[in-house]
């Protein structure tokens, strides 16, 4: 059996929406793209760099390929990331297949969904999803996704696409592991952990 990751930033708000630039995504008139950059320390450098030692393949939907693939390929030979990401499966959601370039890209199929729930049963590593908002909230109903490792940057958007959408799943979470870099970004691992559990503070 293979995990589903989910690895995002967000702001405080609950926005994942184009924190890497500018023009990354600027769908709903969203302005703030590139609010993740000022935040950035070596401990969140370390950190990415030890969570892509390990083995993984890509989970990504359309906007979140396109963007990578005009990106890696490109990037110097010694780059370790791009090294990474260039050589592993990059499985991708999207209704035109045959236009993947990018090395190593496999379509998951007419229901994204279904190739998810079939890739989980397979031995293999794990499959990381990066951005891919859409799939995201697709995954999130269909409850695929076994971890979630979630950045929590000082901010606040206001609006944007929201990693926790309407129709997700209602939950408990467990939390595994929790570190805070030095400009304020929570960095915090998660597993599902039953239904929510319910009280009340009312005196009798």
């Amino acid at each position: 059996m293979r995990k589903v990751i989910a690895a995002t930033f967000l702001s405080i708000d609950g926005v994942m929406q184009a924190p890497g630039g500018p023009e990354e995504d600027t769908d709903g008139g969203f302005k703030f793209g590139g609010w993740t950059f000022h935040y950035w320390d070596e401990m969140m450098g370390g950190i990415m760099d030890e969570s892509f030692s390990q083995p993984f393949d890509l989970l990504l939907g359309r906007k979140t390929y396109d963007i990578f693939a005009a990106h890696w390929p490109r990037v110097p030979e010694d780059d370790a990331i791009g090294k990474k990401f260039n050589a592993i499966t990059k499985y991708v959601a999207t209704s035109t297949p045959r236009t993947l370039s990018w090395k190593n890209s496999e379509w998951l199929g007419e229901d994204a969904v279904a190739g998810v729930a079939k890739l989980k049963r397979q031995d293999g590593p794990d499959l990381l999803i990066q951005g891919s908002s859409q799939l995201v909230q697709a995954l999130l109903k269909a409850d695929l996704i076994d971890e979630y490792r979630l950045w929590t940057f000082p901010v606040v958007l206001g609006g944007g696409k929201r990693f926790f959408g309407e129709g997700s799943l209602s939950g408990g979470m467990k939390l595994l592991d929790s570190k805070a870099s030095t400009t304020g970004v929570v960095i915090s691992t998660y597993v599902r952990d039953g239904a929510v559990k319910q009280g009340s503070f009312a005196l009798e």
